[in-house]
Formats: C-alpha cells, structure tokens, sequence
C-alpha cells in the first residue's frame, strides 16, 4: 500500500486537473502492475511536430501564429514533447532522379552515394512525421499556393507503402490518427467569395493531400487581408487568436491514448 500511496503522491502534484489520468494510475496500483511512475510520464508524452516554411523570419505572420498555436497546445497539454523543422532554413531538395528512390522497387539496381544520401533525408523526414501526434505547419500564401520548400517536404513524406497505398478499391492513407493544425496566413481575402475561393491552392491543397494520406483532422488557423493595412491585420490577428484557443484543446488521438494507457 505504501507503494501506491507515493505514486498517487506524485502523480497528483503533477496532474491535478487530469481525471483520468489519475484513474490510469490508480487502476495499475489496484491491480499491483508493476507500472513506474516515470514510464507513465513518458508513455503519456504528445509527440508534437513544429513546422515553419515563411521565408520571412521575423516579419512572418504565419510563424508568429505556429508559435501561438504551440505555446498555446502545451499550456493545454503539458505533457508535449515539441520537434521544429524550419524548411527555410532546412529544405530537402525537390524531387528528382537522386531523391526518388524512395519509390524505387525493392529490385532496383544498386544507389549511387547520392540517392542513398538523398533516400536517407526521405526516411528521416517521413519518420518524423510519423512518429507526431499532433503537427502544426505555417503555411503562407505564396502566388496562390502554398511555398516550394512546403511542397518539396510533402513530396519527401508522400510515401507509397509509408504514409499512402493501393488496393483493388484505390489509394487509402496509411498516416492517419493525428491532429495537423495550419496557420494560413494571405495578404488578400479570399475566403468569402466564390472567386477569391477559387483562386487558392493553399488550404484547398494541403486539406486534399493530408486527407490522401489519412489524416482526417486537419484544423486551420487563417489570418487573412494582412496586407490590406495595420487595421485588417490587426482584425485578422484577433480572430486567428480566437481560433487557436479553440483548437488547441484535445487531439484525435488523446483519447485512444488515454484508452491504451
């Protein structure tokens, strides 16, 4: 018993708001598992993936709102672990015949250094997109569609036997179960017009390509007109504010986690 006593003891200081995850632990005392409190920290940990491709650094809206959105789903889920990738710092190259051997066939012929060079930054990048929980991704409007270094990362994870796949009935996602939030950002406004919806390829394409790949919630965060003047801005800053505390709050998959633990 006084095993289980110190567990809740601690568990509790860390924990005082979460239901149930205190049911989590009592449950593995009751039953005598043997279930250390520091295991149950690390199993329970939200894997996030910080994305940033705006070529603007500083005076970037959209990385000023992947920032908000981070903060704001760690002060809402403490127990998150937080990888960044700045694709405009660090972009894989786009596709070509070096980095596409990914999609090679088990018996192709033997890689020069180059394409196995190329197939390792696939393979990282696809297992870091794998291995997120929840992504967020910071994805200006550039010429009506979202930035090359943004498109040349999808490309690398977009992977057949990976994240996608084939059957008699089609292609199914292979990447499903998590939660990728977007923080849209656009100079103009184009979300309230027939034509102005038309003319993105922004949010419409990241929505088709994620859901390609199985992920089914996919969460945007827009801040629109910001280059119409500092009073548009500033409008558009307030409501994607709004926007991300509302968001922010539960993951597709924090039940089924709670549920294995």
């Amino acid at each position: 018993m006084g095993l289980i006593y110190s567990n809740l003891a601690v568990f509790l200081s860390y924990f005082q708001d979460n239901v149930v995850q205190y049911c989590v632990l009592i449950k593995h005392s009751i039953h005598g598992d043997n279930y250390p409190i520091d295991n149950y920290f690390e199993s329970n940990t939200m894997k996030l993936l910080h994305i940033d491709s705006s070529i603007l650094a500083g005076n970037s809206v959209s990385r000023a709102l992947t920032h908000q959105i981070v903060e704001q789903w760690r002060a809402s889920h403490p127990a998150t672990s937080v990888d960044y990738l700045d694709l405009a710092v660090n972009a894989p190259s786009h596709l070509d015949t070096n980095s596409i051997g990914f999609r090679a066939p088990p018996q192709a012929s033997a890689l020069t250094p180059r394409q196995i060079e190329e197939n390792a930054i696939s393979e990282k990048l696809v297992s870091q997109f794998l291995a997120a929980d929840v992504v967020v991704i910071g994805a200006p409007l550039y010429n009506f569609g979202i930035p090359t270094q943004l498109r040349a990362w999808i490309d690398r994870i977009a992977q057949p036997g990976r994240t996608f796949g084939y059957n008699d009935k089609g292609p199914f996602g292979l990447a499903g179960g998590k939660t990728v939030v977007i923080a849209s950002s656009r100079g103009g406004v184009y979300s309230t017009s027939e034509g102005g919806r038309a003319m993105e390829h922004q949010e419409s394409y990241l929505q088709t390509v994620l859901g390609f790949l199985g992920v089914t919630d996919v969460r945007f965060v827009r801040a629109e007109g910001v280059a119409m003047g500092e009073v548009a801005k500033s409008a558009a800053l307030a409501t994607a504010a709004v926007e991300i505390r509302a968001l922010t709050q539960t993951a597709a998959n924090q039940a089924q986690a709670q549920i294995a633990a």
